[in-house]
């Protein structure tokens, strides 16, 4: 089951004006064609409705594709690498957690992907410190 809930996206500021010049784009885009976007959407069709799923799945899949990358990538993919990489950088499991906007940490841990050789470097480490 899938449950919808609002969540606050923390965005770098280059991100942020990008999706603002993208917005503009989108509604310049939108009069031209005599569309309306009422839901105030970041992503629509040429029309200005919602996109369907499968379209934007195929649009990451696409993309993918384009850069070499043999592994199936869809959209979740992405939100794994997404918490897999910010772990990396800020190792607190508790901020990914938010970030993800889970509520159990279990869930969260699923979504980490750490790699043998981060794990042996790791131990190495605590090995080092304990002598």
């Amino acid at each position: 089951m899938l449950v919808c809930k609002d969540r606050i996206l923390w965005v770098q500021e280059e991100t942020l004006e990008e999706l603002m010049q993208w917005k503009q784009r989108q509604v310049d885009e939108l009069v031209k064609r005599v569309a309306v976007n009422e839901d105030n959407l970041v992503f629509t069709t040429l029309t200005g409705n919602k996109l369907n799923s499968n379209n934007f799945y195929k649009v990451v899949s696409n993309y993918s594709q384009k850069a070499g990358i043999a592994k199936d990538v869809s959209p979740h993919t992405l939100r794994h690498t997404f918490a897999t990489d910010l772990y990396r950088e800020i190792k607190n499991i508790r901020l990914v957690q938010k970030a993800l906007g889970h509520e159990d940490l279990s869930t969260t841990m699923i979504y980490i992907h750490i790699v043998d050789d981060e794990l042996e470097e790791a131990m190495k480490v605590s090995r080092r410190s304990s002598n």
